[in-house]
């Protein structure tokens, strides 16, 4: 009965893995249409929510079928418990990376303002801390998860970049305006995606040690 229930333990992992992976991409797509102003590459990102919302229904089937089927010990119920919590997570850095190709899309035509530098440093520190936070699930890895609550730091110092810069472009010419919110919302996504992985890296904390960590 363990052999089993270990074995639908490491499938758990590799769905896991293969959602994190999914985001990621999404991610990296969503990205990479904002640098290039790719609609095709924006609506390819859109594409992968649909996924990764499938990936979801199918972990917490396996999460309740082990919870009713196996009647885990408590640090089996624990991360089972977790991987439910961040499969909520995961589907909402999904969306909002949805969110960022869509907003990509309706700013395609025109020329940019400004090149996005700072924004795609902000993608790439998020991809970081969603993959660094579920290598921390299935690795179990403490420290791991703890350096990834600590990264968020780098996101929001990013955006806090970002926001300044619009604002002073905004402040020189009133037409940058529009750009300038949608470059806005678009960081704000990303700053938001850090903090799910924040959620997840918690999560995994909790599943490791039985302790919730506590927000300053």
């Amino acid at each position: 009965m363990r052999s089993r229930f270990d074995e639908q333990l490491t499938k758990l992992n590799d769905m896991m893995v293969e959602m994190g992976a999914l985001i990621e991409k999404t991610i990296t797509l969503a990205t990479q249409a904002l640098k290039d102003q790719d609609v095709e590459l924006a609506k390819k990102a859109i594409a992968f929510e649909n996924d990764v919302d499938q990936m979801e229904k199918d972990i917490e089937a396996l999460c309740m079928k082990l919870l009713l089927q196996q009647q885990p010990v408590a640090k089996d119920l624990r991360l089972i418990s977790t991987a439910l919590k961040m499969i909520t997570d995961m589907e909402r850095i999904s969306d909002q990376a949805a969110d960022i190709s869509e907003i990509v899309i309706m700013m395609a035509g025109a020329p940019y303002i400004q090149e996005p530098e700072k924004i795609p440093q902000m993608a790439t520190a998020t991809v970081k801390m969603v993959t660094d936070s579920v290598d921390a699930f299935v690795k179990k890895d403490l420290q791991l998860a703890k350096n990834v609550i600590e990264y968020d730091d780098v996101v929001d110092g990013l955006f806090d970049e970002v926001k300044f810069r619009l604002i002073e472009l905004m402040r020189a010419d009133n037409a940058n305006g529009e750009q300038c919110i949608d470059f806005l919302m678009i960081a704000k996504y990303f700053e938001r995606i850090g903090d799910h992985a924040c959620n997840i890296a918690e999560w995994v904390i909790y599943s490791i040690t039985g302790k919730q960590v506590v927000k300053p």
